[in-house]
């Protein structure tokens, strides 16, 4: 710390909950004046990603979570233009918490009344029709659904799906209220496009690694039969689901499974995951293949074992016949 700056507590508790990010205004409040700002920028501990707004926590983006890297695009938007910016669009989805966007979004929001501003360092400045609100964290922002309205027009297929999906599965949203978002975004740029992809949302998927493999599958034209297969036991008991399943010949399954790093690499969950494997193979009916994230985006690693496994089965099936 530069000698003679002292960062009082008070101020760190701020920065805490605004992912390392605090305002000019903030650093007044809590007596943090420009000077010791400016000794704190110069010896490197803090930077100023735009006016007014300083990053207390300054790092390689690549050294955060993916949820804070949103979140703090958040952050950034609204510190950067005071306590009357409302986040909207991506931001506000990755305030409310779902999965499923972007590893980067670009800070994004709207003032009341439509008030014209300059963007400035790449933080975005949108002028929505009138749009309902809701409180997180002490600070306004664009309601979930009109959220969904204003992102998803601009989202990429894969991403846009894994957060509806995700949407679904969480229950923050039914089809009663996806049918509204769809019908707000009619007209909108972007949204026609939108339309073309709206029948592959599912909200069985259980996380955004899930859809994008889902979508790889019906992209190869090898989409799954089902999803979140359950297996029982001889005696009906429940052993275990699959993530996505394909029937097979004599009542079998092929069942994919897609091992997510930070819920599939703790040992306790290799354990499990061994044992579950186990008891699935037991059962005589399944075949199991598994992935992880990597493997995605490898045609080899993952559409092509599947593919060969399905065509494996389809050659003994006209073979017996």
């Amino acid at each position: 710390m530069p000698r003679g700056v002292v960062v009082p507590p008070s101020l760190v508790a701020v920065a805490a909950r605004q992912l390392g990010l605090v305002s000019s205004a903030q650093c007044d409040d809590h007596g943090v004046a420009d000077g010791p700002r400016t000794r704190l920028l110069r010896a490197g501990r803090w930077t100023r990603p735009t006016r007014g707004v300083y990053d207390t926590e300054p790092m390689s983006d690549h050294d955060r979570p993916p949820d804070d890297r949103r979140r703090r695009a958040a952050w950034l938007g609204m510190l950067a233009y005071g306590p009357r910016a409302i986040p909207v669009g991506a931001c506000a989805l990755a305030l409310h918490g779902v999965a499923g966007l972007p590893a980067r979004i670009a800070p994004e929001i709207a003032l009341p009344g439509g008030s014209a501003v300059r963007p400035r360092d790449g933080i975005r400045v949108r002028h929505y029709d009138d749009f309902v609100t809701t409180r997180l964290g002490g600070r306004l922002v664009a309601a979930f659904d009109d959220a969904l309205v204003q992102a998803l027009p601009e989202l990429r297929r894969t991403p846009a799906v894994a957060v509806l999906d995700n949407a679904l599965n969480r229950g923050l949203v039914d089809d009663e209220r996806l049918a509204v978002v769809r019908a707000a975004m009619r007209g909108r740029r972007g949204a026609a496009g939108v339309d073309a992809w709206w029948h592959l949302v599912d909200g069985r998927a259980e996380s955004p690694l899930e859809s994008d493999a889902r979508l790889r599958c019906i992209d190869a034209g090898i989409g799954p039969h089902e999803l979140q297969v359950e297996v029982s036991d001889g005696a009906g008991r429940f052993l275990a689901r699959g993530d996505m399943g394909w029937r097979l010949r004599g009542g079998r399954w092929l069942l994919v499974e897609i091992d997510g790093r930070e819920v599939h690499d703790a040992p306790s969950a290799l354990y499990a995951d061994r044992t579950r494997q186990n008891r699935l193979l037991a059962t005589g009916r399944i075949d199991l293949l598994r992935f992880t994230a990597r493997d995605l985006g490898s045609y080899a690693a993952f559409i092509a074992p599947i593919r060969a496994h399905l065509a494996a089965d389809a050659a003994a099936d006209r073979r017996r016949a």
